[in-house]
């Protein structure tokens, strides 16, 4: 967005603000007015980022607490504190996420470390806090997808890769695609229950941050950059440019119910933001409640009565 709209007083949780896409859409909420959490897995990487953000706003509202999506006990510790303060969420941003990593691993809590990093954490989180966001001003879930949901498919029988053999981009493309389908069921949710909720979805198209990088690099001692981030013939535009289509799920004022921002240029992978259309494989409402009925099961949350 050129512009944000004012965004004074709203308080906004931005998950994985360290760096990339989360670490600038804290710092344009910040500078647009909002009272910022930023929910990362380093605080000292936190504390780093929001000291940068200070450079340029002085007097922004930024503050730093730990959540490690990847271990659901933190994730009940964040949302236990945020609980016990009792102040209203206005914007949940389910921003954080793991990218392609060489081998498989496993969460403390034994998920895939993709799906339980990208979808599970993301979605006991957004659980354990409705009744704060639900209690906000025109309160808002922006979830941070991927172009990759559109090669993804939801395998019930071996969600967590403990069968088939291993994919990293093919594990990538089902966890962002279990984000897809997690956002629009939340969207029609809200809408069945009447609530005030907006549900929204972005997509940065392909965006240069450190995600290739730190997912590449996991278990190895001497991880270069993945090759397709060094040499390709698709658009590539920096984290500025990438983080426009979360800004706009986050703070569009006309957004509606379900609405999905992108690039809208070759490919999807850059250019000016619009709303793009969700891949078939994210728009099937009898999938969307069979993946939320797992996800209830295995993270022990349910929405709030």
């Amino acid at each position: 967005m050129d512009q944000l709209p004012d965004l004074t007083g709203r308080h906004v949780v931005v998950t994985g603000s360290n760096s990339g896409t989360g670490k600038e859409a804290a710092r344009r909420l910040s500078a647009a007015g909002a009272d910022i959490v930023m929910a990362v897995r380093s605080t000292d990487k936190g504390d780093a980022a929001r000291a940068e953000i200070l450079v340029d706003t002085p007097d922004a509202s930024v503050t730093v607490r730990r959540l490690d999506l990847a271990d659901l006990a933190s994730v009940r510790s964040f949302a236990g504190e945020m609980l016990a303060e009792g102040r209203p969420i206005d914007v949940l941003v389910n921003n954080a996420g793991v990218m392609a990593p060489p081998r498989r691993f496993e969460t403390v809590d034994g998920f895939e470390l993709q799906l339980g990093t990208n979808f599970l954490g993301p979605f006991a989180l957004t659980n354990l806090l409705l009744p704060l966001v639900l209690a906000g001003d025109r309160p808002r879930v922006a979830t941070m997808t991927s172009g990759a949901a559109a090669f993804g498919t939801i395998d019930f029988a071996d969600l967590q890769w403990r069968t088939r053999r291993w994919s990293p981009w093919r594990s990538y493309s089902q966890s962002k695609l279990a984000d897809s389908l997690f956002a629009l069921q939340l969207a029609r949710v809200a809408t069945e229950r009447d609530w005030p909720l907006v549900s929204t979805l972005a997509h940065p198209g392909y965006t240069r941050t450190n995600l290739q990088m730190a997912g590449a690099s996991l278990g190895r001692e001497d991880a270069k950059p993945p090759l397709y981030t060094r040499i390709s013939v698709l658009p590539v535009q920096e984290v500025e440019q990438g983080t426009e289509p979360l800004l706009r799920a986050i703070a569009d004022p006309t957004a509606t119910q379900g609405a999905f921002y992108g690039p809208g240029g070759r490919f999807g992978m850059g250019g000016p933001v619009t709303l793009v259309t969700q891949p078939r494989s994210a728009r099937k409402p009898e999938l969307a409640a069979s993946l939320w009925a797992v996800a209830e099961k295995l993270t022990g949350t349910r929405l709030p009565d």
